[in-house]
């Protein structure tokens, strides 16, 4: 088994979970890329500070006085994180859907925004929205995706501003993208680029100046601060330009019957009163992660990922999902099906007979799965009617090579011998036990038994 980095302790690390049927199982935890848990580290900052906690920026008690300078302080540690320019902006938001949002109602009038139809819903739907985006096919390799984006920007009207929206690393099948390669391209052709670093964050380094980033999106609950913050990061002209994005209290420098007057970055976009115990969450991850070096927590990982794709190959029935198949460079994300079966059964047996957390569906990415279902009969319907779905098993500092382990043998005995317990399909397509008698805990619900 290896040994954890040093400092990447996570909360509920030790949490054992209920089996239908009786008996419980130490939680083994591989739906990372949806939510993380928490640093230990993490936690006891939340708690240090919690005591402290207070309005920010107008008020005089030293409790203000206090949180205001963690939320500001908060700031520069997201962006050193990231390895941010001096001058780049930190706007606090609730998440990486958020940001972009933001962003896409910052950005100039008649802007032009290249897509693809790889993103998460996040990535495509706002810049579907508000400008109409270029969205792009599904790239098969590094290459195509580079030539479609070329041509794109190309193709753009002359003279208007531009901009090429892209992922850092699929939610999906886990590919890292070439955002290097990106970043050039789109300045090549004077456009600007944001990426979307929700998957990225928190597994590899990532150097905004060195890479020549325009923007980057991010979301705490990925990386290991589940307090409701994320971040848009970048360049300020655009964003300050553009009016607040809620109206209201702390956005304002003046408001009169005649009108109103914005106040300048970040507050502009950070209208009501800020999530700051997220923000001090978020500050604290970063710190955290930095100590532990992302470079190493990127060599872990990429040794752990290359053990779960291995074990997985070995399941009988067993397929996998790529959109980049030869693509060596990868977070720890992996889609995959099991001998036909639906996913969301399949996960729900790996949560109800292993104690294994998984997830199922089509990952707010639909277009990109039906893309890897390419027609095929064996998929089964996802988050829609028409919208094929999978399993996805992610990971993070939490894991080591046992979860693996466990992970693969449950699914060895699903394909070979099926599921031990009874289940059902509801109403919205989600499989379950029947009967499910799994105790909850006391708080989860009032008889403390979940009733599907």
């Amino acid at each position: 088994m290896a040994v954890a980095l040093r400092g990447s302790e996570v909360l509920g690390a030790e949490l054992e979970v209920p089996l239908v049927g009786g008996g419980a199982a130490p939680y083994t935890n591989l739906d990372y890329a949806a939510s993380a848990p928490p640093l230990t580290e993490v936690w006891a900052e939340v708690q240090a500070f919690l005591p402290w906690y207070s309005s920010v920026h107008r008020g005089a008690g030293f409790r203000s006085l206090v949180a205001t300078a963690a939320y500001e302080g908060a700031r520069d540690a997201v962006r050193g994180f990231l390895g941010g320019r001096p001058d780049d902006t930190v706007i606090f938001t609730r998440n990486t859907t958020d940001a972009i949002n933001l962003l896409a109602r910052c950005l100039p009038p008649e802007t032009s925004v290249v897509t693809t139809l790889s993103e998460h819903h996040a990535n495509l739907l706002p810049w579907r929205r508000y400008h109409g985006a270029v969205e792009l096919p599904v790239p098969t390799t590094p290459a195509e995706l580079l030539s479609s984006v070329d041509q794109a920007l190309g193709c753009l009207p002359a003279g208007r501003p531009a901009l090429l929206a892209v992922t850092g690393a699929s939610n999906v099948t886990g590919e890292v993208w070439p955002i290097a390669d990106l970043a050039a391209l789109a300045h090549r052709h004077g456009a600007r680029i944001l990426v979307d670093c929700a998957q990225l964050a928190p597994h590899r380094p990532i150097d905004v100046a060195g890479l020549d980033l325009d923007w980057v999106a991010l979301s705490g609950h990925k990386l290991y601060a589940p307090f409701g913050a994320g971040a848009l990061v970048g360049r300020a002209d655009w964003v300050a330009a553009g009016d607040a994005y809620l109206a209201g209290g702390g956005a304002v420098a003046e408001v009169s019957a005649d009108g109103v007057t914005w106040t300048d970055l970040p507050d502009r976009h950070e209208g009501g009163s800020p999530n700051v115990v997220g923000a001090v969450a978020m500050a604290a991850a970063c710190t955290a992660l930095g100590r532990i070096g992302m470079d190493a927590v990127a060599a872990d990982e990429e040794r752990l990922g290359d053990l779960l794709r291995s074990r997985l190959a070995e399941v009988p029935g067993l397929v996998t999902y790529s959109t980049w198949p030869d693509h060596r460079d990868r977070v720890g994300i992996v889609a995959f099906a099991v001998c036909e079966r639906d996913h969301s059964e399949v996960a729900a047996i790996l949560s109800a007979e292993y104690g294994i957390g998984v997830r199922s569906g089509s990952f707010c990415a639909h277009p990109l799965l039906a893309h890897l279902a390419g027609g095929s009969a064996g998929w089964r319907p996802g988050c829609g009617l028409r919208v094929p779905g999978a399993v996805r098993a992610s990971l993070g500092l939490g894991n080591d090579d046992s979860d693996v382990e466990r992970l693969a043998g449950a699914l060895v005995e699903i394909s070979v011998r099926g599921p031990r317990w009874t289940y059902r399909t509801g109403p919205d397509g989600t499989v379950v036990p029947d009967p499910d008698d799994r105790p909850l805990p006391r708080w989860a619900a009032a008889d403390g038994v979940y009733h599907p």
